[in-house]
């Protein structure tokens, strides 16, 4: 249970970092570690499927940023202190941080099941379903529409990676006939 807080508060600090810091790859980095940081938070909670999705849609969404961010190189210029701005950060942090806390006291200890329906998996699987895989029977049968939303999601993500990817290849593509031409 203190991993969760400890992994918590990496990541509250990992987002202040990506918010603050003024270079823009450093930034997507500190992002990144976000992302990470709450996927080994999915499986600790013993969640893998969804820890699986949020690794993968955060490394293309990385490669997404980081090919951004090097395309244009942009500098921020310093901005004035804002001391408003700072009580409410604080204040939104405190507040998040009693969230946090109040949420975790209702997990179940860690090791505990959170629900009881995997009994009844296990007992009407069978009859219910017809299959003699349990485990395809659960994700195909009782958890479709989320096994389709996790396809979905990671399609997605992969169909974006590749038209930024393809994109770029176009133009390497195109600049290398140009000076052939020449």
């Amino acid at each position: 249970m203190m991993v969760l807080y400890i992994l918590l508060v990496l990541m509250i600090v990992g987002s202040i970092i990506a918010v603050e810091i003024k270079d823009l790859l450093s930034s997507v980095v500190a992002l990144g570690a976000v992302g990470l940081g709450l996927s080994i938070v999915f499986l600790l909670l013993k969640a893998p499927d969804v820890a699986l999705t949020q690794i993968v849609v955060e490394i293309f969404m990385v490669i997404i940023l980081i090919r951004a961010t090097l395309r244009r190189d942009l500098e921020s210029s310093p901005t004035r202190s804002r001391p408003l701005g700072a009580v409410f950060a604080i204040g939104f942090i405190a507040i998040l941080m009693m969230i946090a806390t109040t949420s975790f006291k209702d997990l179940p200890t860690f090791g505990e099941p959170a629900m009881r329906v995997a009994a009844t998996y296990l007992e009407q699987g069978l009859s219910k379903t017809g299959a003699g895989n349990l485990v395809a029977a659960v994700m195909l049968d009782f958890r479709g529409y989320d096994t389709l939303g996790e396809a979905t999601v990671l399609f997605t993500a992969v169909i974006g990676v590749s038209a930024v990817v393809r994109r770029i290849g176009r133009k390497k593509a195109n600049r290398l006939k140009g000076r052939e031409n020449a």
